[in-house]
């Protein structure tokens, strides 16, 4: 086999089980999840390839009175910018997202959180600025890591878990997809599992979109610098 002739056939090959169970979540007041059990039901090949090949960049945020780094390291692919694509199979998730849910995409994000040291508080994409409507599908690759909702109501509990209410836990292959009201009624989380964890890299891959219908959200978002006022932590 020539090398065009394998690189055809592997942009020919079907990733995507197009016929794979959704189940959704129904969280109430407009607000969902659908979760696909192994989207991608050999996901291995993606994941190392990605793992090995991505420049992934950490970046930092502002917290208080200074620069932190982010626990976590991503990239970003984006339509017409001339950038390599990082796996076939993303095109064809991609192709597959969009009519499904009938949006357009304008690229994705990927990340990587390395180990148990990585991971993500409880946020909302308040950065979308629209929450009203919006399709946020993940993709899951390598570990599984818990993958917590909680309502915005329980923001300031200190129930144990704080405040989660599910716990959609994805493993490799697994596609989540948060839709409707989720954003402006649900916040989601990537739990820290501390240094001593022996968990293996997870990347995650996200598809973004949201129709600007209802009043745009006005706050600061999960980047925004946080500042002390009064001596309390202000977001």
């Amino acid at each position: 086999m020539t090398q065009e002739s394998g690189a055809v056939e592997q942009t020919e090959r079907r990733w995507i089980d197009r016929d794979a169970a959704t189940e959704r979540v129904d969280l109430g007041d407009g607000a969902w999840v659908d979760v696909v059990r192994r989207w991608i039901p050999e996901p291995d090949d993606v994941y190392e390839h990605l793992l090995a090949t991505v420049l992934w960049k950490g970046s930092q945020l502002f917290r208080y009175d200074h620069m932190v780094e982010e626990n976590r390291v991503g990239s970003w692919w984006a339509r017409g910018k001339d950038m390599p694509l990082p796996h076939p199979a993303l095109a064809e998730a991609t192709r597959v997202l969009q009519h499904r849910y009938q949006v357009s995409f304008d690229g994705f994000a990927l990340l990587q959180y390395r180990d148990g040291r990585d991971g993500q508080a409880f946020h909302r994409d308040t950065d979308m600025r629209y929450l009203e409507d919006t399709i946020i599908a993940v993709l899951s690759l390598g570990a599984t890591r818990p993958w917590q909702l909680r309502p915005k109501a329980a923001k300031h509990t200190d129930a144990p878990g704080r405040g989660a209410t599910h716990d959609l836990a994805p493993t490799s292959g697994d596609l989540l997809v948060m839709g409707g009201r989720c954003q402006a009624e649900w916040e989601h989380s990537v739990p820290y599992l501390g240094p001593q964890s022996t968990v293996s890299p997870r990347i995650s891959i996200q598809w973004r979109f949201a129709r600007p219908v209802g009043r745009p959200f006005q706050g600061g978002s999960y980047r925004a610098p946080l500042r002390y006022g009064r001596g309390a932590p202000l977001g």
